[in-house]
């Protein structure tokens, strides 16, 4: 039996400016063991999220997995441009951590209203890998909100940010200072891998970065993470 999966979130599941979890997690499983949909935007809050939830309720997997909260996490960086943000978005007002977690429930109450699809919430990626930063806080802080939601709406929750910290903790990386992503450097990442050729782990290794490439989007260690706590938390009780 095939198991039917939607993948929601931002850009790192649209996967243009990281390595593809959802590859990873398909490379996990015989050939048609799973089905994936891939329902990523880039830049997305939570908020964007909710406002494009038909498509996945009209045609409802069996598994629908929510990765979102990272932009919404950065957006209460000092250094994150807000109001570039809410006109790119369209948002209808500013980020906060109490707007992301109405957001996000929203989302799950649709889901649930609307699928009988087995749901869970990932907390966040960490920010960085200066586990006492600013930006690491950032996504433990909105992490401990995923969980609340997950919590209060009774789905899964799926423990992405322990999981990173974990690994951080072990490979005891060079403190490197989070930088905010600019337009220009997001694009930068796409030159390097598609004209000089150079992997995203190459760009991650170069500048000493353990899970990103840029301190956000992921590397191969960071998205086979990913795919280890879905494939752990939802798809072995999907059996």
């Amino acid at each position: 039996m095939t198991i039917r999966i939607a993948c929601l979130g931002d850009s790192l599941t649209r996967a243009q400016f990281s390595v593809d979890y959802l590859d990873l997690l398909e490379r996990r499983h015989p050939p048609g063991d799973v089905w994936l949909a891939r329902f990523g935007a880039n830049g997305d809050f939570a908020h964007n999220l909710l406002q494009r939830l038909d498509s996945v309720v009209t045609n409802p997997p069996d598994v629908i997995t929510v990765l979102i909260g990272t932009n919404d996490a950065r957006a209460s960086l000092a250094d994150y441009p807000v109001d570039q943000a809410v006109k790119r978005k369209q948002l209808p007002e500013r980020p906060s951590a109490g707007w992301f977690q109405q957001c996000l429930g929203a989302v799950v109450a649709r889901l649930r209203a609307e699928t009988d699809a087995t749901i869970g919430l990932l907390s966040l990626p960490v920010l960085g890998q200066q586990l006492d930063g600013a930006a690491a806080q950032a996504s433990q802080a909105y992490s401990r909100m995923v969980a609340e939601v997950a919590a209060t709406d009774e789905v899964a929750y799926l423990p992405l940010h322990e999981r990173q910290t974990e690994e951080l903790r072990r490979a005891d990386p060079p403190p490197i200072s989070y930088r905010e992503v600019t337009p220009a450097a997001a694009v930068g990442v796409l030159l390097q891998h598609a004209v000089l050729r150079r992997s995203l782990d190459t760009i991650a290794r170069r500048r000493g970065l353990v899970l990103t490439t840029d301190h956000i989007h992921q590397n191969s260690c960071g998205a086979a993470l990913i795919a280890e706590v879905i494939d752990a938390g939802l798809l072995t009780r999907s059996r």
